[in-house]
């Protein structure tokens, strides 16, 4: 399980930079968009990551 997960955040740190490296050519309202839907996203991975790790701790 602690390898997926490495996966999953590595494939969310790569897609931030991709986005980052393309905020130069696309517009600023959608750069913003895209930062908060990668955002979103990793809260609710962070989330999901505590409520499993309680999980298995009880």
């Amino acid at each position: 399980m602690e390898g997926l997960t490495m996966i999953v955040l590595i494939a969310a740190v790569l897609l931030l930079g991709i986005v980052l490296g393309a905020v130069v050519q696309i517009p600023l309202a959608l750069s913003l968009t895209l930062g908060a839907l990668i955002g979103c996203w990793l809260l609710v991975f962070a989330v999901r990551e505590r409520v499993g790790t309680r999980r298995r701790s009880q």
